[in-house]
């Protein structure tokens, strides 16, 4: 499973953007949560089992994705070059 970081931006394999805010723990179980805020519309927050946001995409259900990943981090550049 992949690692999630915290206050990283994920792309959704069907090509949306988030913002992973954390990861929390159910307070009953103990099971981990990721935590996350959609970069795009409202910027709703969202929370989804870790195990299921680290998870791979199901290529039989959709076979011509190209992401590995469900949720895939980024690497975005700064498009101020004075940094």
């Amino acid at each position: 499973m992949q690692e999630i970081v915290k206050k990283g931006i994920y792309k959704h394999f069907k090509g949306d953007y988030y913002l992973v805010e954390d990861i929390a723990t159910h307070s009953e179980d103990n099971s981990l949560y990721v935590v996350y805020r959609a970069l795009y519309g409202n910027n709703e927050l969202y929370i989804r089992p870790l195990e299921m946001f680290a998870s791979l995409v199901d290529k039989q259900k959709y076979p011509d994705v190209k992401q590995t990943y469900r949720f895939e981090l980024q690497d975005i550049k700064s498009v101020n070059k004075s940094y």
